[in-house]
């Protein structure tokens, strides 16, 4: 499965976002436009992440740009795969 694909797919079933994410592109932002990703929505993102991906996501690697647009997402997820 493409990496974009498995983030729309996280963020499908973790943030209940439903068919919304299908229209999503790199620049579509995410923090601070959806309401859904607050503090524990990030933290089910992660642990998601971590677990698709088959990886150990430090704390210091998580910043307000991972989360910036969907891209920026894409971005980070692909570089722990």
């Amino acid at each position: 499965m493409a990496i974009e694909q498995m983030v729309k797919n996280i963020l499908r079933q973790h943030l209940q976002l439903g068919d919304a994410v299908d229209s999503y592109q790199a620049d579509t932002p995410l923090l601070g436009a959806l309401p859904e990703l607050d503090s524990m929505g990030v933290v089910n993102l992660i642990t998601a992440i971590e677990e698709n991906v088959g990886c150990v996501i430090d704390d210091d690697e998580i910043n307000a740009d991972v989360f910036t647009t969907f891209g920026s997402l894409v971005t980070f997820v692909a570089s722990k795969s």
